[in-house]
């Protein structure tokens, strides 16, 4: 049967070698085997893989990082039980399949972004499948681990099934993709990476672009600006946000010689926003305003709701003055606002027709060294050089400075501006595309651009294929992470068939 449909296969890339309609018969009984008998082993190594608590640490050094250890270690067992080798080059281990002189790459990372546990029902590190029936929850499930486990999985369905292979198939992990890519960086200077990559780090149909990175930071001096009029209510303290790669979910307030008709003020301006929640607690004529929306990735602002831009409007209907929390309030509306794409923000929006606006979203609100900091995410699509944007961001807070007068003189602004990536020339694209609508039904699927940085950018022919479906809210870097079991059987198959196609 398999020799059958090895010689249907030759015949169908025969003739048409370049755009394939469907998957081939190989292909398609190959992602079939995976998905019947490995649908439950795939969670079970998910499982193994989200138990370890892969947030990089400031305090320990990788190499001695014993929950980076450890993953290694689980990873390096479970490629020899699969049948595969192993190789552990620090930051990135190799896990491969076959033999050959060109190689197809399957590019994941180990490492996940930070979580707050109290927001989750059960720990983040223990995959919850119980909670919610059908969602697999926890830190990693969609970011990135549930990738590797599905990829695994895919090429233990080909080497069940000896395909055979004219490419080796190479599963990159890398261990610091959500906080340092020079290590990467590094590694690629010295090694040779395979001629052509699929990155398992994004959206479907197939990722071809994405948004250059950047952040903007605002600094307003503590302990510089006047004192505030001692017969009005003065904002001491806001803050809000956890790590720059994530939509706040939280943002407090606490204002001293709070009337109860400022309060009840703020009550209605709160009230009238979607997706927000507010506690107000009063001790005095002080007013606590806590703030609670929805985390999101920061590349996709539109799946969450911004806590710290949300609050500061919510604090729009009185006159702050004299703290440095009342300028960064004022700074916020002014430049900001509630909007996602920057168009306060003087002449700096834009947009290009692919990659779509440049998103503009707070993120960290803090004091650190001596300021109340803020700090403003951006992904920028191409169409607008990085010298102009960043004069564009200067133009446009010099100005609001000088509006300000004294009360911010000494705030400063930074910027840094990360390179929008388009891959124009992946020869892989017309097989990722095909295979998508095959399993979906999507018909005439078209490459799609992103907001998110992944490592493509740093693999020759890369191209990111899933695990998110289009028009799904990505969970990854939230505080309710998970993937669907019916999404990582849609994966399984996928992967599966395009790593047959790939490959053979």
């Amino acid at each position: 049967m398999l020799k059958k449909a090895v010689l249907l296969s030759m015949l169908l890339s025969a003739l048409s070698p370049h755009a394939l309609a469907a998957p081939s018969p190989l292909a398609v009984a190959t992602a079939e085997h995976a998905r019947t008998a490995y649908a439950g082993k795939v969670v079970d190594t998910l499982a193994g893989l989200v138990a370890f608590n892969t947030v990089a640490d400031p305090k320990v050094p990788f190499e001695r990082n014993p929950a980076h250890l450890g993953f290694k270690a689980f990873l390096k067992k479970e490629a020899h039980r699969l049948g595969f080798d192993y190789r552990d080059d620090g930051y990135v281990v190799v896990i491969g399949h076959g033999r050959g002189r060109e190689r197809v790459g399957v590019i994941t990372h180990g490492d996940v972004q930070p979580v707050d546990p109290a927001k989750w029902r059960q720990s983040p590190f223990r995959l919850d499948r119980t909670s919610e029936p059908g969602l697999l929850v926890g830190r990693g499930t969609e970011d990135d681990k549930g990738p590797i486990a599905t990829a695994l999985y895919a090429m233990k369905a080909i080497k069940d099934r000896k395909v055979p292979l004219r490419k080796r198939i190479e599963l990159y992990v890398y261990m610091a993709e959500e906080s340092d890519w020079a290590p990467l960086e590094a590694y690629l200077k010295t090694h040779t990476p395979p001629q052509v990559n699929i990155t398992l780090d994004a959206e479907y149909p197939a990722v071809t672009a994405e948004k250059g990175w950047g952040l903007l930071s605002v600094a307003v001096p503590l302990g510089t600006a006047p004192s505030a009029p001692p017969d009005g209510p003065v904002l001491t303290s806001f803050a809000g946000g956890f790590f720059d790669s994530q939509i706040p979910e939280d943002a407090s307030a606490v204002i001293d010689g709070a009337s109860v008709e400022l309060e009840q003020a703020i009550r209605t301006r709160a009230a009238a926003q979607p997706g927000m929640r507010y506690t107000f607690q009063r001790s005095g004529q002080r007013l606590t305003v806590e703030a609670q929306g929805v985390s999101a990735h920061s590349s996709k602002p539109e799946d969450g709701v911004n806590a710290i831009a949300m609050l500061a409007d919510a604090l729009a209907g009185q006159t702050w003055r004299g703290t440095p929390a009342a300028a960064m309030v004022n700074f916020l509306n002014d430049l900001v606002g509630t909007g996602l794409y920057g168009e306060k923000f003087g002449e700096a929006a834009y947009r290009d027709e692919f990659m779509g606006p440049m998103t503009v979203a707070p993120v960290v609100l803090k004091e650190a060294e001596g300021a109340l900091r803020l700090n403003i995410n951006l992904r920028r699509p191409r169409g607008k050089p990085a010298p102009l944007l960043e004069g564009q961001f200067k133009a446009a807070f010099d100005a609001w400075k000088a509006r300000q007068g004294n009360v911010v003189a000494g705030a400063t602004l930074v910027t840094q501006l990360g390179e929008p990536w388009v891959q124009n020339d992946a020869p892989q694209l017309p097989v990722l595309l095909d295979v998508f609508s095959h399993y979906t039904g999507i018909a005439d699927a078209k490459p799609v651009s992103i907001g998110g940085g992944t490592n493509s950018r740093l693999f020759p022919n890369a191209v990111s294929f899933g695990p998110s479906m289009p028009g799904a809210v990505y969970t990854g870097h939230s505080e309710h992470e998970f993937i669907s079991e019916k999404q990582v059987l849609l994966n399984l198959r996928m992967y599966t068939a395009v790593l047959v196609e790939l490959a053979r």
